[in-house]
């Protein structure tokens, strides 16, 4: 109980990240994941949904993002990623 009412400071931080990290290498090729995004936004404009600017824009950020990190992370194996998350947890 006094974990769940305690604040998070900038220490846990990096935790987090190495903990998300992890999770996405299980849940598929991240690398992959701009690709992915890019389709399914291709797709979506020649919809009815796909001309709404505010639905575009967020789109654009999540691509943005996940082209991002996919980016940083392009450098390194996913063995090299693996490991270093499961030291770092």
């Amino acid at each position: 109980m006094l974990k769940e009412n305690q604040k998070p400071t900038h220490r846990d931080v990096v935790p987090s990240v190495i903990n998300f990290l992890s999770d996405e290498l299980f849940e598929g090729d991240y690398k992959e994941q701009p690709i992915y995004l890019q389709e399914i936004f291709e797709l979506l404009m020649h919809t009815e949904f796909g001309d709404d600017i505010n639905l575009r824009q967020k789109i654009l950020s999540c691509l943005r993002t996940s082209r991002n990190l996919a980016e940083t992370l392009s450098p390194f194996s996913e063995k090299q990623i693996q490991k270093a998350c499961v030291s770092n947890r």
